[in-house]
């Protein structure tokens, strides 16, 4: 190819994207971030929805902590962050920490050029990653940072999977829950998403049912801004919560990746398990209907759709709804990195659906790095948030420095 090559290309430009490119830059590395900033947040995000995160766990990272959200707003105490605001942060952080290194052209596939292809311990030795832009414009890198989110893990239980696009969505489908105003919806799940989104289409005028496998809904408690010793003591802070577990979670996701797959697997399954804001219950109740511990067995679209629903007993329901929103989550697969070339998908894919991750967040593929949600399997639930930015950006830069500068001596 007569292209020239750069260094980094950061494909995604969400909070991950832009963290790892502020790091980049001031590092001396050649980094492009392809990408619509903060896309998924506007355009997968309900319109009015607020963070589930506090603000001090809602930072993007730059190296000199200069562009964090309190540099661009500042929150009083137990204030949640509307998503159109933290969209607006996002931009402002990118003009500022990335600017023109930012490149608003989607990704369409990433390839491999030269170098010889080796096994899953192996990686690749030589080659560079060819990207294939929407425009048509072809750009080699020596390394790559995919900062996918969480939009190609949306999970549908398979229950719902044959009901056709009309009839059933995911959450992360709606920018805009107006269109369902006057119409019969049904949210299956029973974490924020499904509780937020049940309360943002009755505030639209739905009839809102949600529908979950727990006996009981769970609601985060309000923070308190004085604590006793012994309170902080018993259940310390951290930007995933309260709970020495989630202290560990959210200041060692280093150390997570050295405890067994089995262990790492239970972590994300169990950590921070489905529950409401609590600043969300007082809209919620009284405007939802819900109905708990069911599972939904089988469904049917004519005239509607029908939903068949069995209880602890046995018992079998049938709900008649317009349209179903499946508020069911994530679960990363690196099958579903659709954007990477066959060739590229295999050598990342490991005994089970998450990757193998490095230190510095580097697959199997050497100079090919995954952050944000896909590293959640490997690092443990911080990755699933936020606040793991920092954490994600430093250790993936220090990787990039130590390979470029390698190859560079070679």
């Amino acid at each position: 190819m007569g292209t020239s090559v750069i260094d980094v290309a950061v494909v995604g430009a969400g909070p991950y994207g832009l963290s790892v490119a502020a790091h980049a830059l001031p590092a001396g590395l050649d980094a492009r971030v392809f990408g619509r900033p903060m896309h998924a947040w506007e355009r997968h995000m309900p319109r009015g929805m607020l963070l589930k995160s506090d603000p001090d766990a809602s930072h993007l990272a730059d190296p000199a902590r200069r562009f964090g959200l309190d540099a661009f707003h500042r929150h009083s105490f137990g204030e949640a962050v509307p998503v159109e605001r933290f969209v607006d942060y996002g931009r402002w952080f990118q003009a500022r920490a990335v600017g023109a290194a930012l490149e608003e052209q989607e990704v369409t596939s990433i390839g491999l050029d030269g170098g010889s292809e080796g096994g899953l311990g192996g990686g690749l030795d030589g080659g560079r990653f060819v990207l294939t832009l929407a425009s048509g414009e072809v750009v080699a890198a020596r390394t790559a940072v995919l900062a996918l989110g969480f939009l190609p893990f949306a999970h549908r239980p398979p229950a719902l999977t044959a009901l056709p696009p009309e009839a059933c969505t995911h959450s992360s489908d709606h920018a805009d829950l107006s269109g369902f105003a006057g119409r019969d919806v049904t949210v299956v799940g029973a974490g924020q998403s499904a509780l937020e989104s049940a309360t943002l289409l009755a505030e639209a005028g739905a009839s809102v049912r949600v529908l979950a496998r727990t006996d009981a809904l769970a609601w985060n408690p309000a923070p308190e801004r004085r604590r006793s010793a012994l309170a902080r003591l018993r259940a310390p802070r951290s930007a995933l919560g309260s709970g020495w577990p989630s202290v560990a979670w959210a200041r060692l996701p280093g150390a997570v990746r050295h405890l067994p797959a089995a262990g790492r697997g239970h972590i994300v399954r169990t950590a921070l398990g489905p529950a409401g804001s609590w600043w969300l219950r007082e809209r919620f109740d009284g405007a939802v209907t819900v109905t708990l511990g069911t599972r939904l067995t089988a469904c049917e679209h004519r005239d509607g759709v029908r939903l068949e629903l069995r209880d602890a007993t046995g018992a079998r329901t049938t709900v008649v709804t317009e349209h179903v929103i499946a508020a069911t989550g994530y679960r990363v697969d690196v099958s579903r990195l659709g954007l990477l070339s066959e060739d590229l998908r295999r050598a990342v894919a490991s005994a089970g659906p998450g990757p193998r991750l490095s230190r510095t967040f580097e697959t199997s593929v050497a100079g090919l790095h995954l952050v944000g949600l896909a590293a959640a399997p490997t690092f443990g639930p911080a990755m699933r948030f936020v606040c793991g930015c920092r954490f994600a950006a430093h250790r993936v830069t220090r990787g990039l420095v130590s390979r470029l500068r390698s190859r560079t001596t070679d």
